[in-house]
């Protein structure tokens, strides 16, 4: 889409080169999400590109640095690459977590994995993979030092996060604590092609034995539970209850509330069986 609103597209080589911040600016990553509808209150698109931040860092011992700005074609390259340490078992989520999101591979070409988490929908599946392998998110403040920030925590709501205008996402670091983890992954979605209607990732510890349950997609927000030991199925559905209230649940043609409630109470004790 053409957006006629904007003036000027600036390429700077760091945010400093960016003093000011005004209410018409907006970084520009990808884009794909950017130029799919019109922008009127913008006027002026910063271009990420120009930084050269690599797209990933992988350390078998610390874990994996995303940078904002690479591609999910990119990460989805390194998901299969014969390079990933042998002990990081969840690291397959990160393929499973690309596909599960509703765009080409043209779009995967473009589209980042930092726009994916600060566009907040439900459905960015990378959201999921982030906040159930625990990840961590620098964020690079327009004045002050960098700050750190759960990935769990990042989105807020439906398109909302915790940043601030002007701030910039810079990457995600997955630990290796996490992506040594036994993973589990359930996915519901109306057509085979389509956008994801619930989203649940389980993870349980080697040395621990604890277990992660993430619920993404049918929620508002990324909601996590963290159970010592496998739950009953009674106490399952209490601790879910408790954590997702009915106005958390997303409704949008995708799914109802109560449908996709129902679908996270029956996925939810099928991955608790998996990882016991």
């Amino acid at each position: 889409m053409d957006l006629h609103h904007i003036t000027a597209q600036l390429s700077p080589q760091s945010p400093d080169e960016v003093p000011t911040w005004e209410s018409g600016f907006a970084w520009l990553a990808g884009g794909t999400w950017l130029f799919s509808e019109p922008q009127p209150g913008l006027h002026t698109l910063l271009d990420m590109g120009s930084f050269n931040w690599p797209a990933l860092n992988v350390a078998e011992e610390t874990g994996l640095e995303i940078a904002a700005t690479c591609t999910i074609a990119q990460l989805h390259a390194f998901g299969g690459s014969p390079n990933i340490p042998a002990s990081w078992h969840a690291s397959r989520l990160i393929q499973t977590c690309c596909e599960a999101l509703q765009s080409s591979f043209k779009i995967w070409n473009e589209a980042t994995v930092g726009g994916n988490l600060c566009l907040g929908l439900p459905a960015g599946a990378l959201i999921s993979l982030a906040a159930a392998l625990e990840g961590t998110c620098t964020v690079w403040p327009r004045q002050g030092p960098p700050r750190s920030v759960p990935a769990l925590k990042l989105v807020t709501g439906v398109q909302q996060t915790v940043l601030h205008p002007g701030e910039l996402l810079r990457s995600i670091h997955l630990p290796a604590s996490a992506l040594r983890k036994q993973p589990a992954f359930r996915r519901f979605s109306q057509t085979q092609e389509g956008r994801s209607s619930v989203l649940l990732i389980g993870t349980r510890c080697p040395v621990t034995a604890d277990i992660l349950l993430t619920i993404t997609a049918a929620t508002v927000r990324p909601v996590q539970l963290r159970f010592a030991t496998p739950p009953s199925a009674r106490d399952l559905t209490a601790s879910l209850d408790t954590a997702i209230p009915a106005s958390d649940y997303f409704n949008d043609p995708h799914g109802t509330p109560d449908h996709r409630r129902h679908l996270v109470h029956y996925f939810a004790p099928q991955i608790i069986e998996e990882l016991a």
